[in-house]
Formats: structure tokens, sequence, C-alpha cells
């Protein structure tokens, strides 16, 4: 177990990592690693339902990162719930500048911000951004602190 929490320290332990960590772990008895995929999988859901309470036709979602000044989205959480409001057939738009092709997983890019921010009803957010300010109210994030 000692090894396992020195893995999770060592490597940071992003959430797309616990899944890896239960499978390098799968034989050695822990319940910690299991909890944090669980609680990964949790809060995905509540922020799928916080949106939906919206009522929205077409949710945006700005940025696919997950952190400033990334341009790596490979395993980012906001898929998951990408393909959580897709269940419940909403329509999604991606705000994603570092994104040159006009379709991701499905769904319109649109690298336009004034036509991004006009075309969504609720916008989900990793993190409070500036030019988030003038859309505020259709915002949603966890991101309490406009802190990463």
């Amino acid at each position: 177990m000692l090894r396992i929490l020195h893995t999770i320290e060592a490597t940071g332990c992003l959430p797309k990592d616990t899944k890896q960590l239960l499978a390098n772990y799968d034989n050695v008895p822990q319940n910690l690693i299991r909890a944090i995929v669980r609680s990964n999988r949790t809060r995905k859901k509540h922020i799928t339902e916080m949106i939906m309470r919206r009522d929205p036709e077409v949710v945006g979602i700005y940025r696919l990162t997950m952190k400033t000044d990334s341009d790596n989205f490979r395993a980012s959480a906001i898929q998951g719930i990408i393909e959580r409001l897709k269940d419940e057939d909403v329509e999604i738009i991606i705000y994603e500048p570092t994104l040159k092709a006009t379709e991701f997983n499905g769904c319109r890019v649109v690298n336009d911000f004034e036509e991004f921010s006009e075309d969504s009803d609720v916008i989900l957010a990793n993190r409070l951004e500036s030019a988030l300010e003038v859309v505020k109210d259709k915002v949603y994030t966890r991101d309490l602190y406009s802190r990463d």
C-alpha cells in the first residue's frame, strides 16, 4: 500500500492516471484507488445533472484542456461529461483554439468565441478566464476562486 501511495504522490495522480494505477495494482488489496475512480465517476455524473437542470439544448465546452497553457486533452475528464451530455440528447459544441479540426468526437468545433457564446445555452468550463466574464451567467464551472 505504501508503494501505491508513493506512486500517487510521484505521479501527481491525475484522474486519467487513477484507472491505470487501479489496473497496475489490481491484485494488491487496497481501497484508495478504487475510491478515487468511483469519486471521479460520481463527480462527472453530478456535473452532468447540474447542467441538465438548466434544460439546455446546446452546451458549449470551453476548452478541452485540463490545465492553463496546456494543449493536452487526450484523456481530459471533460470528455466523460461530454459523453454523458450526448446521452441526454444535448447538442455539444466545443471552443478549443488549439484544435484545427471542425469536429471533435462527433461535436462541432467553433473557434470564434462570439459565435460559440451565442450558440451555447450553457458553457462548461474547467476554469474561469477573463474571456468568460461577458457570458458569466451561462457558465458552469467548478473553479469558484478563478484558480486552476
